[in-house]
């Protein structure tokens, strides 16, 4: 499964799960599903940011093999990425 966490944009293709809250992509991850490529928004709309799924992930260490972040926001981009870098595979680009 490919899962796109954006809160307002769509994927760019039909094949991707879309998850519009940290909450809808942690039940997701959590469920077992086989996520095989993600791809982050920072800002989830309103206080809810993608943080809490990269911190789930680095924590159980289930990282999916590709990780894209499409984030407006710099600073969340950094994070992100930054926490991708050190504790998952690396941001593909």
């Amino acid at each position: 499964m490919k899962l796109f966490v954006d809160d307002l944009r769509d994927p760019p293709e039909a094949t991707w799960t879309v998850a519009r809250t940290s909450a809808e992509a942690l039940e997701i991850l959590q469920s077992g599903a086989q996520v095989d490529e993600l791809s982050l928004d920072h800002d989830l709309g309103g206080e809810d940011t993608s943080r809490p799924i990269v911190l789930w992930l680095a924590e159980q260490d289930r990282w999916p093999a590709v990780v894209r972040v499409h984030s407006a926001n710099p600073v969340g981009v950094e994070w992100l990425t930054g926490m991708v870098e050190r504790y998952g595979p690396g941001v593909t680009r």
